[in-house]
């Protein structure tokens, strides 16, 4: 395989990026980092793009940063940390914040940034033999990566403070119980039931998908009365699209509607 330490691979309307240092549980280094980053700005502006796909290989999904990385950086750490995270959360934006679905599909354990990354897609599959640690305070780290913005609104604040401050592993199936993830399914079903899952999504309204991820980005930050004006708004576009005319077409005419080639 590659040395790349991302892989980006697209298969019709889906794009699949690979985090690929399987010989090092897949921790983030700077090159990783980097390589995550241009890869997130492709899926985010390439409109031939309609669903993404994030996932590891190897035997992990991603065991958090390099910690090796972080001795060699001696004194200098702070300024290397600094770095690292912010070249990491320009990536996270642009996955959460990109006009499109992303799917991920959690192969094997996720630590630290790692379970950051593993809990950020809309929709998320992990494999049975997955587990996840915060893992920070081990290494006397703080989060990163979105942990403490997603976590909470996730599983709620007192199962977050758990999970972080103790370091708790959290098994898959655990996980699926609580909200951390969507399901879990077993290992070697694990690629077959997301592309299958993944090829839904690209065939489905990505601009409403868009409008819909907006949405729930502002309501965790909006007063009740702000999140209905931005519904009102939102909606109010999404029927002048062509694909609400397609949407209703279909409906009306009773087949399966074909948005593929709508915008």
């Amino acid at each position: 395989m590659s040395d790349n330490p991302v892989l980006l691979t697209i298969d019709g309307a889906v794009a699949t990026v690979t985090l690929n240092r399987p010989q090092a549980g897949n921790t983030i280094s700077q090159p990783l980092a980097d390589a995550l980053l241009d890869a997130a700005i492709r899926c985010d502006s390439d409109p031939a793009i309609r669903c993404v796909v994030l996932t590891g290989n190897g035997k992990l999904f991603c065991g958090g940063g390099d910690i090796s990385a972080f001795a060699a950086a001696g004194d200098g750490v702070p300024a290397f940390l600094s770095r690292l995270a912010g070249t990491v959360h320009m990536a996270v934006t642009r996955f959460l914040r990109m006009p499109k679905p992303l799917l991920v599909l959690v192969n094997g354990p996720a630590a630290g940034a790692g379970l950051s990354l593993a809990i950020s897609g809309d929709i998320v599959i992990a494999a049975r033999s997955a587990h996840f640690t915060a893992a920070y305070g081990a290494v006397g780290l703080t989060p990163d990566g979105g942990m403490s913005w997603l976590l909470p609104r996730l599983v709620g604040m007192r199962r977050a403070q758990e999970i972080i401050l103790t370091n708790r592993r959290i098994s898959a199936e655990d996980a699926a119980d609580i909200g951390m993830v969507t399901r879990t399914v077993d290992d070697d079903l694990l690629a077959e039931e997301g592309a299958k899952l993944a090829r839904q999504l690209a065939r489905s309204a990505t601009g409403a998908a868009a409008g819909a991820r907006a949405l729930l980005l502002e309501s965790t930050n909006s007063a009740l009365e702000t999140q209905l004006e931005n519904e009102t708004r939102r909606i109010a576009v999404a029927g002048g699209s062509a694909e609400c005319r397609e949407g209703v077409s279909a409906f009306l005419e009773r087949r399966k509607p074909d948005f593929s080639g709508v915008a």
